[in-house]
């Protein structure tokens, strides 16, 4: 029972061991296809407690002990009823190989069958490598630690930058609408934001907004339009008149704003609008944005293409259909799909933040957009599944209504990023399957 597994990451010990102490480490190292959500980080790792919520309420606290930086940690289940019927005790350890490289190794000792741990393990160890490689091209840049404003933090995309940028050494202060639970919140009122809300920010990332999807009736296009254009732009004219505010502005956008489909047009930033309602709604979603711009701040507009994570999103409801070996492509599948990995987008807000080369906006979508029978057969073989059954054109106009499932479902956009290629940036995952087997604990050393 239990197991033991060790990897090498190009880091010296000090930073390893470093990057576990920030906030965000645990949610970082959480898989995404895991039922679980956290609920507090240890916020030390010689007594901290830790807390995982799992279906039916069940809690899982991790009490850490043992904490010799920058040697090694150790956390153990404390927690009733679980404890009565787990054993665990995870040992952490980073040795020194040289000046420069860490071997991590975790030793879980306990009645968990290992072939249920693996999986976890190697996808922990290789998202640490990469966010610790991510961290160092950063550096290079010229990156700094600073205090960051987030909205939509709650999101599933939010949470996870959250804990991105705290692992990377910067303040993040989440804006909420309810009242703060703590030094790092302030009440953010969207209609009417207060004077001192930016007071000592240094950049802001704007992510809230109502989901876009959905059957698109008059009432949901209004919610979607109202929760984006009115506080976008009250958020930017804020930013602009704080004395001691931010100098940096990045808000989400989408590439909606190409339209629903453009044939096989390779589409950039410099390519034109397109038609129908997203591509008018994140047209005015960017220009709400131009209060900023004209009070002297670096504005950023990140048009996002499909995220990637079983966490949320499309993946979410696609994972449990194909893993079922019930999935198949949409239509006749040649409709173009710009996707992006979820810590891949998170790299281009972190971006953002410190490259001045960054303005305007910017296409976060991975080097190779593919279409859509591809995604569906490579899906499938991720998972080891059948993508026989087609979806029907009428299925998605069912649910989204013709408008919907047409500027939806059936959207097709051979979407680039070229700003970001000719900035050199560096994808982790450029291309579609290695992507989905990191996301979804597929990767072949999950399997051995």
């Amino acid at each position: 029972m239990g197991l033991t597994y060790s990897s090498i990451v190009e880091a010296p010990r000090d930073e390893v061991f470093g990057w576990h102490e920030r906030p965000g480490a645990i949610q970082r190292l959480t898989p995404p296809w895991m039922p679980v959500r956290i609920k507090q980080e240890a916020q030390d790792l010689a007594g901290g407690r830790a807390v995982l919520g799992f279906p039916l309420g069940l809690d899982w606290v991790a009490q850490h002990s043992g904490s010799v930086p920058p040697e090694h940690f150790v956390d153990e289940l404390t927690s009733a009823p679980l404890r009565w019927v787990v054993r665990w005790r995870h040992t952490h350890e980073f040795e020194a190989v040289g000046n420069e490289r860490t071997r991590i190794t975790d030793r879980i000792d306990g009645n968990v069958p290992g072939v249920l741990l693996r999986s976890m393990l190697v996808y922990r160890h290789r998202q640490l490598a990469d966010d610790l490689a991510a961290q160092q091209r950063a550096s290079a840049h010229g990156a700094r630690p600073r205090t960051v404003a987030v909205t939509g933090s709650h999101g599933t995309i939010g949470r996870a930058l959250v804990a991105l940028l705290g692992t990377a050494g910067h303040t993040v202060i989440r804006l909420v609408r309810t009242e703060p639970s703590g030094p790092n919140e302030r009440r953010w009122d969207p209609a009417a934001p207060a004077a001192d809300l930016l007071r000592g920010v240094d950049a802001v990332v704007h992510l809230a907004g109502a989901s876009i999807a959905g059957r698109f009736t008059e009432e949901h296009r209004r919610a979607v339009v109202q929760s984006r254009i009115g506080p976008t732009h009250k958020l930017a004219k804020l930013a602009a008149t704080t004395a001691d505010g931010p100098r940096t502005f990045v808000s989400a956008s989408a590439i909606g704003f190409y339209g629903p489909d453009r044939g096989d047009e390779i589409l950039t930033e410099q390519s034109s609008r397109g038609e129908g309602f997203l591509a008018a709604l994140v047209e005015d979603w960017e220009r709400a944005t131009d209060p900023a711009r004209d009070g002297g701040l670096r504005v950023v507009t990140v048009r996002t293409g499909l995220v990637q994570t079983p966490a949320g999103g499309v993946l979410r409801l696609q994972y449990p259909m194909f893993a079922a070996g019930l999935g198949g492509p949409l239509g006749d599948g040649s409709q173009w799909q710009a996707w992006i990995g979820i810590d891949d987008l998170l790299d281009i807000y972190h971006r953002a933040l410190y490259d001045e080369a960054l303005s305007g906006p910017v296409n976060a979508v991975a080097p190779e957009p593919v279409r859509n029978a591809d995604y569906t057969s490579t899906l499938a073989e991720v998972l080891h599944r059948p993508a026989l059954l087609r979806v029907p054109a009428f299925g998605p106009r069912l649910l989204l209504g013709d408008e919907g499932a047409k500027e939806l479902a059936e959207a097709s956009q051979r979407v680039m990023p070229d700003l970001l290629t000719k900035l050199d940036h560096t994808f982790r995952y450029p291309t579609l399957a290695p992507a989905l087997r990191h996301l979804l604990g597929r990767s072949p050393s999950a399997q051995d």
